[in-house]
């Protein structure tokens, strides 16, 4: 079994950066691609980002392109979402995934998931 702890969120104003961690205990996620989820209140699920099991392969949401990367290390079972140039429309909360299903972007395509970090981008 695999649990998934999500860190790194937090306030920051627009134009600025964070860096979100998704750390795994139990066995190595190395095997799956991850994804990166968010989530507003009131509001659906939201794909954000995807990553291959080996990491040379990588998706984004239109909205994030050219602001978010998502990247990987297996050797330390973690997953990191760098976050650059973040806007108000940013805020949410951030859910990493492991992917266990053919589409990227399809939340039924993850089956363990994070608690969740918080991420609050001020104008």
């Amino acid at each position: 079994q695999v649990q998934l702890v999500e860190s790194g969120g937090g306030l920051v104003q627009a134009g600025g950066s964070l860096r979100l961690s998704c750390a795994a205990s139990g066995r190595t996620l190395s095997s799956y691609a991850m994804g990166w989820f968010r989530q507003s209140p009131g509001k659906e699920r939201e794909f954000v980002a995807a990553i291959s099991w080996s990491g040379s392969s990588t998706y984004y949401a239109e909205s994030v392109k050219g602001r978010f990367t998502i990247s990987r290390d297996n050797a330390k079972n973690t997953v990191y979402l760098q976050m650059n140039s973040l806007k108000p429309e940013d805020t949410a909360v951030y859910y990493c995934a492991r992917k266990v299903k053919i589409s990227y972007s399809d939340y039924r395509s993850y089956d363990y998931w994070g608690q969740g970090t918080q991420v609050t981008v001020s104008s």
